[in-house]
């Protein structure tokens, strides 16, 4: 369905002047994140949306997951909430009957099968061959690339509401997706797992950590900047996590059996919040982040994303030890 045009450097109108607010308050929430979808249908109610607002915990697992990966994966400058957002706005995270606009647009991340092949290569690990709208993988990798194709890699005010902009033209719809996202972005700890451990701790370096909650595991991935080849191993995430815990006053040596010299000791029954447990596992070769409750968070193995885990059973019958970086 045709939908108005924007020219690029174009003024915008009153409605869009109004999101500038909105749009430097949801910047400085979520770094760089913003956005919003594609697809080729008017704000007149043609697309298939849903309803209501909803914490992380609302995201399924898996569709949490995938958010996370594909966001760094496929944009730099995309924050992972924007992403989630929007595919809450249109289709509740797949939970939609049909997932199907009266536009043509179809799947979870509601695509015009025409629009979704300008987006669809590289074909995403795990998505299917040939890729389609409907496959969950396909769609939400998709999604993040038109979502910097139309702007959201600048992380400008300007790039972040052309971004949404693009996937549907409503001022209506970027609201929405905006204040999903800030709900997203304010509970990094709520629905993973953890018990709430990470939702208002006192530690930068956890909330930092709980941030990349979902992204996969890879080997020799992540640095102090975050995900690299789309994932993060140990050592990776501890780093990102300090130096942005510490507004990069801390950048901790790269692997882990460097960082089981960073720092100072502390004794286990002193152990904080945002300290590094480093463990002999065959060998000084993991390390995590204590999130408090007897928990940690950590890039486990290939196979699985971060995630958190309690200490009891997890470290029996191995040496471990607690390293204070701040």
């Amino acid at each position: 369905m045709k939908r108005p045009g924007m020219a690029v450097g174009a003024g915008f109108g009153a409605g869009a002047l109004a999101l500038i607010g909105v749009l430097v308050l949801f910047v400085a929430a979520v770094a760089n994140g913003v956005a919003s979808h594609q697809q080729e249908q008017e704000a007149s109610g043609t697309q298939v949306s849903a309803q209501g607002g909803g914490a992380v915990g609302d995201i399924p697992p898996e569709m949490l997951a995938l958010y996370r990966q594909a966001a760094p994966a496929a944009c730099r400058g995309l924050d992972w909430s924007v992403l989630a957002a929007v595919g809450k706005v249109e289709t509740d995270h797949a939970r939609h009957p049909t997932m199907r606009s009266s536009a043509g647009a179809v799947g979870p991340m509601q695509f015009l099968p025409s629009t979704f092949a300008g987006y669809a290569y590289p074909v995403p690990s795990g998505g299917a061959n040939p890729p389609s709208p409907w496959d969950p993988v396909d769609a939400v990798y998709a999604a993040a690339r038109m979502l910097c194709t139309n702007g959201a890699k600048t992380g400008t005010q300007k790039g972040i509401y052309r971004a949404i902009y693009s996937y549907n033209h409503a001022d209506w719809y970027v609201r929405k997706v905006l204040s999903q996202a800030r709900a997203y972005a304010a509970a990094p700890g709520t629905g993973d797992g953890s018990g709430g451990a990470a939702a208002g701790s006192s530690s930068a370096i956890v909330r930092a950590a709980y941030s990349q909650l979902g992204v996969p595991y890879v080997w020799g991935g992540g640095d102090i900047h975050g995900p690299t080849n789309g994932g993060l191993d140990c050592s990776g995430l501890t780093s990102y996590a300090v130096y942005k815990g510490t507004g990069g006053r801390v950048a901790l040596p790269r692997t882990s059996q460097q960082q089981r010299f960073a720092g100072v000791a502390v004794p286990h029954d002193e152990m904080q919040p945002g300290d590094l447990i480093i463990f002999n596992k065959n060998g000084w070769g993991h390390v995590g982040i204590y999130v408090g409750g007897n928990t940690m968070i950590n890039a486990p193995k290939p196979g699985k994303g971060v995630e958190t885990t309690t200490l009891a059973g997890y470290w029996s019958g191995y040496e471990w030890a607690v390293r204070r970086v701040t």
